[in-house]
């Protein structure tokens, strides 16, 4: 039933789910990076518990970053693709 619907879902809505799930994981990173820097601040005054926060922080930024790239090697794919 899941594959039905995948398969008649028109490249309009893929489009379309892509610009939101993009714009979602970029504001993902913008809010990671504002978090980082907030707690890089608080480490460096000594407070030494806040190790894992920063951790955390620059997990979440790297898998964003690299859906996002995913997404752009394979959009260059297809753009090559249509183009030659």
């Amino acid at each position: 039933m899941v594959d039905d619907i995948i398969r008649k879902t028109s490249k309009k809505t893929w489009y379309k789910w892509s610009l939101y799930i993009n714009t979602l994981l970029f504001l993902i990173v913008a809010a990671f990076i504002a978090q980082l820097t907030f707690d890089s601040i608080n480490y460096g005054h000594g407070k030494e518990e806040l190790w894992l926060a920063v951790t955390r922080d620059i997990a979440f930024i790297s898998v964003a970053v690299s859906l996002i790239f995913v997404q752009f090697i394979r959009n260059l794919f297809i753009i090559m693709r249509r183009s030659l």
